[in-house]
């Protein structure tokens, strides 16, 4: 799985670019503020339908444009592919994989399965259990075809019974809604658990490499105690719910828990240790996603150089170009990266103003 081709129409401060990346690491560098953080947010949006800087789509649609355009035409080992995605500034949004309008933004994710390494990728860490639960839910999601339908049950029933508990309502009435919460909260877990137990395995070893003086224990947490039978807390904790007005314990309180010794990992490790922890996890999940589904991972990693020395560098390049995945590396100074690398990049791109230009 590779772009071969990107076209990005009024995304940021790009009013229109057009690039030919290679099957491997490709470069993009330039200043702050020249937009090349703006190319790996356009890709995102090509997996996702959103963007990984601000929740707030409609700004990063150019001012005076009524709406951004991103394009990409892939290879993929089944044949070449297309993948198109429109944002208008009223908030519609137009998908097409190969011609075909699609409704889901989920079909974006199983067709172009993305990793994200950026500076906010240390809220994984500090931002509480909502990004571990995605990160698991990410590779639950791919792991296994169930997984999804049983994910938007469980949140489809939470929200109607958090309804009844604001409204009020007498236990008997939430019962029946508690019986299907348990049915699928229980195959979501079951999952979750099985997808986390999986990525350990290929997590120790990274780890290993990435910080091999430092011990770090990564656990799954259901979001409820596992002594204890869910639909029988769910009724003792009924009062409890009634008063908060939400759902207490269950499915959407489930973690990931890193941890050193007795510390989280957070308050063990230093600024540049967190950041190579939380490459490894991308990148064992990446490496998991290949071996479950012999499908690569894109991976889109910005300002790479920051907080990590010429060594740690080095050994988080070859880790990634050891995965055989497409690469895409963001650097204000080209060298940073060129000289921690085994190999010249297969692509270099130089940023400026909004404008793209391929270096040879």
């Amino acid at each position: 799985m590779s772009l071969n081709r990107l076209t990005i129409e009024a995304f940021r401060n790009i009013d229109s670019a057009q690039l030919l990346p290679g099957t491997g690491l490709n470069l993009i560098y330039g200043q702050n503020g020249s937009g090349k953080t703006s190319i790996l947010e356009a890709i995102y949006f090509l997996g996702m339908g959103r963007s990984f800087r601000s929740h707030l789509s409609q700004r990063v649609i150019q001012t005076d444009a009524g709406m951004l355009t991103v394009f990409a035409a892939l290879s993929q080992d089944n044949g070449d592919g297309k993948i198109g995605f429109r944002r208008y500034r009223n908030g519609d949004t137009e998908v097409k994989i190969d011609g075909c309008k699609v409704r889901r933004l989920s079909v974006l994710a199983e067709t172009l399965p993305i990793q994200v390494i950026t500076p906010e990728s240390f809220s994984l860490l500090f931002e509480g259990p909502k990004s571990r639960r995605q990160f698991i839910d990410w590779g639950a999601f791919h792991a296994e075809p169930h997984f999804y339908q049983a994910w938007v049950n469980t949140r489809r029933i939470l929200k109607q019974r958090n309804q009844l508990l604001r409204d009020g309502a007498d236990y008997q009435n939430i019962q029946f809604w508690d019986r299907e919460l348990v049915r699928y909260a229980e195959q979501v877990t079951e999952i979750r658990k099985a997808y986390v137990d999986s990525l350990n395995e290929l997590l120790k070893g990274i780890i290993g490499e990435f910080l091999p003086q430092v011990s770090v224990k990564v656990s799954f947490t259901r979001g409820w105690d596992s002594k204890t039978d869910l639909a029988q807390l769910l009724e003792d904790q009924y009062q409890r719910d009634l008063s908060m007005g939400h759902t207490v314990s269950g499915p959407h309180k489930a973690d990931l828990r890193l941890r050193v010794g007795i510390l989280p990992a957070q308050d063990a490790l230093s600024r540049g240790q967190l950041k190579l922890l939380v490459c490894a996890l991308r990148i064992a999940q990446g490496k998991l996603l290949k071996q479950q589904t012999d499908k690569n991972s894109i991976y889109l990693v910005d300002d790479l150089p920051s907080e990590l020395d010429a060594d740690h560098r080095r050994l988080l390049l070859k880790q990634l170009t050891d995965t055989g995945a497409q690469i895409f590396v963001t650097a204000i100074e080209p060298t940073a990266i060129v000289d921690s690398l085994h190999q010249a990049p297969s692509r270099v791109f130089h940023v400026e103003h909004g404008r793209v230009t391929q270096v040879e």
